[in-house]
């Protein structure tokens, strides 16, 4: 393995890109912080908290990232009541996210009925979505939607259907009361959190703070900051083509990255290949 000078400092690095949040909360060995975030997440719904929580790793999502595929799950866990809960983090705004959610849900769903069970046997199924941007329209920091009868929302079809959406965008707009379990592990996704601020959730979580080392551990190898800088990239691109945007923002926006990625101690060469900025301007920054 590969790895950086560790007495140099790094940059702070988005938790929530798609490749670190997998490795960082969906393989086995990360049940701490899977545990504590989704403590954080349903306890906000009055739901006592798990005690256990067991990682389905999903050995296709490594590869299936690099390749550009979308429809994988990120995280997805089995509670010691049967219950599966999938974690999504969307960044961008791709105006599907209610359609989108639900058919991440129906595929867990569907895929835990076998050949000939009864149907009584499909689990309770929990989406929680992380977004970067407004969503739901109208919604606070924190949603949760249900099967609810439309005359009396006291009443639930089933508690087969939870879907939580957790809304970076209002977060960031908000108070922070660090006493809540949710805020400090927005505090800690956030990638423009400063230091001091990372530094004191962490302390006050054990999960942030296994995280955080779980972090710090991954990108200590090369490979994995390359595999992480590639992500952060394409996601460039894919926001570019659904925006239409102009080829000199998206120039900037690639710079931006490079900037950051000679920070992170990375050669000019591998700037080179995933940005597609020439030597000459990535050596002149």
């Amino acid at each position: 393995m590969k790895t950086k000078n560790t007495n140099e400092p790094s940059p702070r690095f988005n938790p929530l890109n798609d490749f670190l949040f997998f490795k960082v909360m969906g393989e086995k060995g990360d049940e701490p912080q899977l545990l504590g975030f989704l403590n954080a997440v349903l306890g906000r719904s009055g739901k006592k908290p798990i005690k256990s929580v067991e990682i389905k790793e999903n050995k296709t999502f490594a590869k299936a990232i690099l390749e550009g595929k979308s429809c994988i799950l990120d995280v997805l866990a089995v509670l010691r009541n049967g219950t599966k809960v999938n974690v999504e983090v969307q960044l961008s705004n791709e105006y599907n996210m209610e359609r989108r959610s639900l058919f991440y849900w129906s595929r867990v769903y569907f895929d835990s009925l076998k050949g000939g069970q009864d149907y009584r046997k499909l689990p309770n199924v929990i989406a929680i979505n992380i977004v970067d941007f407004d969503f739901p329209p109208g919604g606070d920091v924190h949603t949760c939607f249900h099967l609810r009868e439309a005359n009396n929302p006291s009443l639930i079809l089933s508690p087969v259907l939870e879907i939580h959406f957790v809304n970076m965008v209002k977060w960031r707009r908000g108070e922070k009361d660090l006493d809540d379990p949710l805020n400090r592990w927005l505090a800690w996704f956030d990638e423009e959190s400063p230091p001091e601020l990372i530094a004191e959730v962490a302390g006050m979580d054990s999960a942030i703070m296994a995280a955080s080392e779980r972090q710090d551990f991954i990108l200590q190898d090369e490979e994995a900051r390359e595999e992480y800088w590639m992500r952060r990239r394409m996601e460039l691109d894919r926001v570019s083509g659904l925006n239409g945007a102009r080829r000199e923002g998206r120039k900037e926006e690639k710079l931006e990255i490079a900037c950051k990625m000679k920070e992170a101690g990375i050669s000019l060469e591998q700037i080179h290949a995933i940005t597609g900025l020439s030597f000459k301007t990535i050596k002149q920054m």
